[in-house]
């Protein structure tokens, strides 16, 4: 794990930086729940996502939105989260060219993940916890990147029922995963929500093929990327 300093819009970002233990296959920034609400990039569901997709072989960005942790400046309803989230993917992306790049999050990180993703050239979303009705996901809607959900089948905001219908009109592909027995928190089953997660994240790896990452880069330069670049 690397901390990494980000030059965000109202102040530095606080972030984290974990790297697989080989040659990494893709690069992901996993954001965190609504900070109003206590979320963090130490909240355990992004947590084990992080951990999940790492072990899966991807470079994993977690860091704090703006007024948490150490980040500077302060709660912006949405707005300035999503300008530190093009922030965030904008330095993965420059640190690993030629990587394939997921991009998502947690809970309201979901919305804000998936959304930037979509806008800044991901190639691929992740949603765990998508609070569907409380944000505007259609820009996630639209986009014709894979896109893989994890849902708890007791969580409290998104019943399965809401996202199964809500994925029969989003463009292919896309896939719904649901963990037994999980509220949104997925507190109850944090085991099965990892291995969950990891089931997801090696199938976006197998939705979006090498050879969509442009320009071409060998793995082991893209983790010398990571490794040896100056925080900014």
């Amino acid at each position: 794990m690397r901390q990494v300093q980000l030059a965000g819009e109202a102040g530095p970002l606080e972030a984290l930086l974990d790297l697989p233990p080989g040659p990494p296959l893709a690069a992901a920034l996993l954001c965190h729940p609504h900070p109003p609400s206590g979320g963090t990039m130490h909240t355990h569901a992004v947590f084990r996502a992080m951990r999940a997709l790492r072990d899966n072989g991807c470079a994993v960005l977690r860091f704090n939105f703006r007024g948490v942790g150490r980040s500077a400046g302060s709660w912006d309803e949405g707005r300035g989260e999503l300008a530190d989230a093009h922030t965030a993917f904008a330095w993965l992306r420059e640190q690993s060219p030629g990587l394939r790049w997921i991009a998502g999050g947690f809970s309201f990180g979901s919305w804000v993940g998936m959304t930037v993703g979509a806008q800044a050239g991901a190639h691929a979303l992740l949603g765990l916890g998508v609070p569907y009705h409380g944000y505007d996901f259609s820009p996630v809607e639209r986009s014709p990147l894979p896109k893989a959900f994890v849902l708890g089948d007791r969580d409290e905001f998104t019943p399965v029922a809401t996202l199964q219908e809500a994925l029969l009109g989003m463009a292919a592909p896309k896939r719904l995963w649901v963990v037994e027995r999980a509220s949104h928190l997925f507190t109850q089953q944090l085991g099965s929500y990892e291995a969950t997660v990891a089931e997801a994240g090696r199938w976006l790896l197998e939705q979006t093929p090498v050879d969509l990452a442009a320009p071409p880069q060998d793995p082991s330069r893209a983790r010398a990327s990571f490794t040896d670049s100056e925080d900014r």
